[in-house]
């Protein structure tokens, strides 16, 4: 009962909106601007996302290179195997 009430409330809102958006007559340059925004919007990732992906991977590298450069003189450290473990 509670789901029907819900979309019974949830369609009345949406008709009594659609109902004001009728009437309401906005000037041409508001559209314009509108248009703008969605078109913006819609392509953000070609403009802006390539851009912030590539300065985010290039730091990500810098720090990974800097990590593997602090680690570096840990790793070259010689092993040396007991005399006993060496076979001739």
């Amino acid at each position: 009962m509670r789901v029907w009430l819900a979309c019974f409330l949830v369609l009345f809102a949406l008709a009594q909106l659609f109902d004001w958006m009728e009437e309401l007559k906005l000037p041409l340059p508001i559209y314009i601007l509108g248009g703008a925004f969605l078109a913006v919007a819609s392509n953000y990732d070609k403009l802006f996302g390539t851009y912030f992906s590539d300065i985010t991977d290039t730091s990500i590298e810098a720090q990974l290179e800097h990590q593997q450069l602090d680690l570096s003189p840990q790793h070259t450290a010689s092993v040396s195997l007991p005399e006993s473990e060496v076979k001739e």
